[in-house]
């Protein structure tokens, strides 16, 4: 069995301001997507500059906290949320949801694409590979908030959590940072780092991304204010990444039978 590495949430205090591992993450995985973005748009058969990488960005920020938060608040735990509304915007303390939050990114891209005269398509394809490493340290941000751990196990890599009761568990935390992070970087940067036709990389994201949550779920230990949704086993997390699987699949169909390449703007 492993040791859980208890760390404090908080990193420093100044007076009432205090700074969480879980906040600078988010900042850590921005930043890892502004810099590949930059380094994207440096290639000279790129149609991006470095101010539409800026602007994006900026753009994403929004859509990932207000996406996420709201997402979570309605697909996880909305009746808690009605009842203490001081809690809205404490996230700091964990609930985020991938889901809301790819929601609002799209949100975003369409706002974006009609502010530069570029396609859904044409935004996703871009941004996507630059995604991995948020997801990577979201999960850390998770860890180390002693959140969303896993299943009970006798595995040698179960963690006793505080908080999740004298057993054991998978650390699924780090299952979702290797393979949605790590895995998930490796596949979609190597992907795109060729030209593909529109759609191409939006879709393998959906397949990608869908496919390694709905295998780290069996591991990770439903939330305990939703349980199983039905056959006792199915998470919401493993509902969610349906229609995602589905709808990656048509769109990479799509993109190879048009064969559609984004037209030079420069």
């Amino acid at each position: 069995m492993l040791t859980y590495p208890t760390i404090d949430p908080t990193v420093f205090s100044i007076g009432p301001i205090s700074v969480h591992w879980y906040g600078l993450m988010y900042l850590f995985g921005f930043i890892a997507a502004w810099m590949l973005g930059r380094y994207r748009a440096s290639k000279p058969t790129n149609i991006w500059t470095a101010e539409m990488v800026d602007d994006l960005v900026t753009f994403c920020v929004l859509g990932v906290v207000l996406g996420g938060r709201l997402g979570y608040i309605l697909f996880y735990d909305l009746p808690f949320y009605l009842s203490n509304p001081e809690q809205l915007f404490a996230i700091w303390n964990g609930g985020m949801s991938f889901h809301g939050g790819l929601l609002g990114v799209i949100i975003c891209f369409v706002l974006f694409g009609r502010k530069h005269n570029m396609t859904l398509f044409e935004v996703g394809d871009f941004f996507a590979p630059m995604v991995p490493p948020g997801l990577f340290f979201g999960r850390i941000g998770n860890f180390i908030n002693g959140e969303l751990w896993g299943r009970t196990t006798d595995a040698p890599v179960g963690m006793i959590f505080p908080g999740g009761g004298p057993l054991p568990r998978h650390p699924s935390q780090l299952y979702e940072a290797a393979l949605e992070g790590v895995l998930f970087f490796v596949i979609l940067w190597g992907f795109s780092a060729k030209p593909r036709p529109t759609r191409a990389v939006s879709g393998l994201f959906l397949i990608c991304y869908a496919t390694f949550r709905f295998t780290v779920e069996f591991f990770r230990e439903p939330d305990a204010q939703l349980g199983f949704i039905a056959f006792n086993w199915l998470t919401m997390g493993m509902l969610l990444c349906v229609p995602m699987v589905l709808f990656g699949v048509y769109l990479l169909t799509l993109a190879y039978k048009r064969n559609e390449y984004p037209t030079d703007r420069k």
